[in-house]
């Protein structure tokens, strides 16, 4: 008897364990399209302007920080912003998979690299783009992005320290972190259409971007996939069976939501200025 219910507490650990792990895999999978279709947009509206005019090519984009005549420090701020968010957004998913991580380690350190620099420029630029420019939102919205442009700087340089280091397994779980942080722009348009979508905008001011609903997703762009990632990590050490289904469906409902804010994100902000 003792030994039937020893197996079946190994059964459902198990499983509780490979829920945890599905969950996470499926929301990424939805996630990592979210972010290519995001890229996909940036390249088509964005890099043929700007290659074939300069900076100037920004002017009349739809931008909230677009280019302004003789202020060339900010309108290069807003280049570098805007440019590498495609390396930026399209790189995060890549460096998280596996079998491109195992098989192709030397493109995995390079497109590193690449992503670590870009995520620093990027976000330097927008920290000062929304204190010199920007004209959307008010404090709250700008303590909201501070918030996430200070925590890419950190997490960059620990996650470098770490490899560095070779502590590899530090320097994934900051990885890891630093994608979240670093996908908070991608976050907030997916959440906000969303959102939308499922209540109609109720807290969102739309005239002067303002409102309950805008100030809770400023900082929940970052903060609340930063929890379910230290979430994810904790299923994996130490959690009991029944936390461990409890994420896997916190997951799934988070999942479906990210879905609906990909698809609507889509047809409602991106594919039509394509």
């Amino acid at each position: 008897m003792n030994e039937a219910i020893m197996l079946q507490k190994v059964d459902v650990e198990a499983a509780g364990r490979q829920a945890v792990t599905w969950s996470a895999r499926i929301w990424f999978s939805v996630a990592a399209v979210g972010h290519w279709l995001f890229v996909a947009y940036i390249l088509t509206v964005f890099y043929p302007p700007v290659a074939a005019k300069g900076l100037s090519g920004l002017e009349g984009m739809h931008l909230p920080s677009g280019y302004v005549q003789g202020d060339w420090l900010g309108n290069l701020a807003v280049v570098s912003h805007v440019l590498l968010a495609a390396l930026v957004i399209g790189g995060g998913p890549l460096q998280l998979i596996p079998a491109i991580r195992q098989r192709f380690p030397r493109f995995h350190r390079y497109l590193g690299r690449s992503y670590v620099a870009a995520a620093v420029v990027s976000a330097s630029g927008g920290l000062y783009l929304t204190w010199t420019r920007s004209p959307i939102g008010d404090v709250w919205s700008k303590l909201g992005i501070t918030g996430d442009g200070v925590l890419i700087l950190l997490f960059s340089f620990i996650a470098v320290r770490h490899a560095m280091a070779r502590r590899i397994v530090d320097h994934r779980r900051w990885a890891m972190r630093l994608f979240m942080v670093v996908s908070a722009v991608w976050f907030f348009r997916v959440g906000l259409m969303a959102w939308a979508t499922l209540t109609g905008g109720i807290g969102i001011d739309w005239e002067s971007f303002t409102g309950p609903f805008l100030y809770f997703l400023g900082f929940a762009q970052y903060l609340l996939p930063l929890a379910m990632l230290e979430w994810y990590f904790r299923c994996q050490r130490e959690a009991s069976s029944g936390e461990r289904f409890t994420f896997a469906g916190t997951m799934a409902g988070l999942t479906v939501v990210t879905a609906i804010g990909i698809f609507a994100a889509t047809m409602g902000m991106w594919l039509p200025r394509m």
